[in-house]
């Protein structure tokens, strides 16, 4: 019986895997569920700097389980699976620890809000991302027309998410949406080579810093401005920053601790 997602902790990251490969890596309630399981871990282990999510087989994720969803019978039943999707892509994005989506195949509907729901992104080329809603006579529902019109200019993201049609990895790359292209079979690679260089960070200054982009993105200027110098004045009092800079006057990689 499948996992429905499977955790590897290696070299300072987790490997989350989605594993569901007979089904595309459909997400459902239970990946849900599994996958705000190993969140939660993962944030309370001191050896995981990055998370790396990917899927098993031939895609990322084809997107929610249509299976579970056409077993609904109240409009309630479906509100209930949108929310536990919505909150586990909430605590991905809000989450401490860097996070990296690595796409191949495709990624449609719920897995590329899952992948949406990361900081960073790599794609194989020739992979597909979508957004196919549109087309079944509904919208995206967990995250999907608020957080791609915030990566993509909002015309393109419109034309994605009112036509349902995909693009192309080597389009979202030219976009902005995907941070680097790998070569086909060499996605997870590359997404643990991008996700290493973060685990070389200071942990504080990491959380620190999402928190700063993605709250300051939401404030006027001024206070964005105001708010970041509060959060490096709190950083100047760690232990890290005494070792970032005893480390660079030592010419040496700092071994931070995240205190």
């Amino acid at each position: 019986m499948s996992t429905v997602l499977r955790v590897d902790i290696r070299d300072r990251l987790a490997v989350l895997t989605l594993d569901r490969p007979g089904r595309l890596n459909a997400i459902g309630s239970d990946t849900a569920r599994r996958l705000t399981e190993a969140l939660n871990d993962v944030r309370d282990d001191d050896d995981v700097r990055a998370v790396v999510l990917t899927g098993a087989g031939q895609a990322f994720s084809a997107g929610a389980d249509l299976g579970e969803i056409e077993s609904f019978s109240a409009p309630g039943q479906f509100r209930a699976f949108v929310g536990r999707l919505t909150d586990v892509y909430a605590l991905l994005a809000a989450f401490p620890k860097p996070s990296v989506a690595a796409v191949h195949g495709f990624a449609f509907g719920g897995g590329l809000e899952l992948a949406l729901a990361c900081d960073l992104r790599v794609a194989e080329r020739g992979a597909r991302l979508g957004l196919p809603e549109m087309k079944l006579g509904v919208l995206p529902g967990a995250g999907g027309t608020q957080r791609l019109p915030r990566l993509l200019p909002t015309a393109i993201a419109k034309q994605m998410i009112l036509t349902g049609e995909p693009i192309d990895a080597e389009r979202a790359w030219q976009l902005g949406l995907v941070n680097e292209l790998a070569e086909p079979g060499g996605v997870l690679a590359a997404a643990e080579k991008l996700a290493a260089g973060l685990t070389a960070g200071a942990p504080l200054a990491l959380a620190a810093g999402k928190r700063l982009i993605d709250y300051g993105l939401g404030m006027d200027l001024e206070t964005a401005i105001a708010y970041e110098r509060e959060t490096v004045s709190v950083l100047f009092a760690t232990e890290d920053r005494e070792e970032g800079l005893k480390a660079f006057r030592e010419r040496r990689p700092g071994e931070f601790r995240g205190r």
